[in-house]
């Protein structure tokens, strides 16, 4: 069976394959990018702005200093506000994303308590829908979660608003319950170890319920709350052109339910190149621990990183992770943020080197990649990425939890922008694509013999025998 499909692969591949200048004949923009890398505008949002860059009158883009809002507030205002006041910041923030204005106190109490009611799934879930059904990722196990709910909602498929807002508030509340009890089952039934299964406390924030249900002793330090909460708050939304909440646009354009579309950006995000990146850094770091014999030498350290862009190094993929973005130039404010507010972890946890070393990196890798590509205006910075896995790390949250984790934060934006979206007249989305076939297929199936051949510039294939009655 596997000789089959490793032949049959071959076969395909070839009939699949369209040339790189095609693309270019029929002006297509792969990726939703245009030629400047800036997006293809699709869309309208009242709820994110990503900035990283300006363009002058010419359409010429400029570099510049990273700005994220949230529903016109700027994302280091919105996280001092709330160290200020000394509370958690993801509900505060849930709130202004999905209904536009920050809550006053009683809004606030309201909302916090209504999401604390939520998070409490339905009997025998875990033991009907995660242990029966097993699987060793959690993502895996979270997209199906999701879409099990469905089964048990009597308003499943009811679009109106209310129930929409509803359905919104308990995935974002169950989310952050689901990830850490697939996790024990994980470890329960692949790795033997005890099944944990901690009931969540409605007195707790967001951050607290999951740091307690995912450890044994239920036990978590301040530091550690506010930093996870700081990390939820931070991913909760960028805007409607990354790619799991362009998924969740483009599938709610159908009017599907709310459980499907959210499954389908869950599976977005699962994705190597869209969520996981965090590990990656977390993974070339020990690779540049284990590797050079001073990982604080500033030569060292640039050595490294060349051999990393000259695929000598690490995973050969020729890249700095957590370095660089398809929208911010300048700065990521989230990672600076993050950075920031990462040290005092640091310091409790005996990690201050260890964070020192990816300063190190954070410092030398955009002016090794100027000098790698000899272009000085080439641009790279640290993004969220860069900080976030050393983060999670230092609260020793296993590594499989980690786009859980931005799963979890992200809720809130997929959520805000299907509510957005439904609260106007909604278009399906339908783009097109060109065909470039230059020939008609006359395909015979074929009884032992199959032959490629060249036609119209193209690589064609054909089968050459019969097939009896045909």
């Amino acid at each position: 069976m596997t000789s089959y499909f490793e032949r049959m692969s071959q076969i395909a591949e070839t009939a699949n394959y369209i040339p790189n200048e095609r693309y270019t004949e029929h002006s297509v923009k792969r990726g939703l990018r245009n030629e400047d890398g800036s997006g293809v505008l699709v869309g309208l949002t009242t709820i994110a702005n990503v900035i990283g860059y300006s363009k002058d009158e010419a359409g010429v883009v400029h570099p510049i200093e990273g700005q994220l809002r949230y529903r016109g507030m700027e994302i280091r205002q919105i996280v001092e506000d709330v160290e200020k006041i000394g509370r958690f910041g993801f509900e505060e923030t849930a709130y202004l994303l999905l209904f536009g204005d920050e809550p006053n106190e009683s809004q606030r109490q309201e909302f916090i308590e209504t999401m604390a009611g939520m998070r409490v799934l339905p009997d025998n879930f875990a033991r009907d829908v995660l242990q029966t059904f097993r699987t060793g990722n959690i993502m895996n196990a979270l997209a199906r979660s999701v879409l099990t709910l469905y089964s048990i909602d009597d308003k499943a498929d009811d679009l109106d608003l209310p129930n929409q807002l509803r359905q919104a508030m308990e995935l974002i509340a169950r989310l952050p319950v689901l990830v850490p009890y697939a996790h024990h089952v994980i470890q329960h039934s692949i790795h033997r170890k005890s099944l944990i299964v901690h009931r969540p406390d409605p007195t707790l924030s967001t951050a607290e319920n999951f740091l307690m249900l995912l450890r044994p002793n239920k036990e978590f330090t301040e530091t550690e709350a506010s930093l996870l909460d700081l990390a939820l708050l931070l991913h909760a939304d960028h805007g409607g052109g990354n790619n799991s909440t362009f998924v969740t646009r483009a599938v709610s354009s159908t009017m599907t339910d709310f459980y499907s579309a959210i499954g389908a950006a869950i599976g977005s995000l699962k994705g190597p190149l869209h969520g996981g990146a965090n590990l990656q850094v977390v993974r070339m770091m020990e690779d540049m621990k284990n590797t050079v014999k001073n990982p604080h030498s500033r030569d060292e350290v640039r050595d490294y990183l060349f051999k990393l862009l000259n695929k000598q190094a690490y995973d050969g993929a020729g890249k700095i992770y957590g370095m660089g973005h398809a929208v911010y130039t300048y700065s990521d404010p989230r990672a600076i943020i993050l950075r920031e507010r990462a040290r005092k972890l640091a310091q409790e946890n005996d990690r201050e080197g260890e964070l020192a070393m990816y300063e190190l990196v954070e410092q030398e890798a955009p002016k090794v990649f100027q000098e790698f590509r000899k272009n000085p205006k080439a641009i790279i910075s640290a993004n969220v990425d860069f900080y976030s896995g050393f983060v999670y790390e230092s609260m020793n949250i296993p590594r499989d939890l980690f786009t859980p984790l931005f799963a979890m934060g992200r809720m809130v934006g997929w959520a805000a922008h299907r509510i957005e979206m439904l609260s106007n007249p909604v278009k399906i989305m339908r783009p097109a694509y060109a065909s470039v076939c230059q020939y008609c297929r006359n395909v015979r199936v074929c009884d032992d013999e199959c032959r490629f051949i060249e036609a119209g510039g193209l690589p064609k294939y054909e089968r050459t025998d019969r097939l009896k009655g045909q």
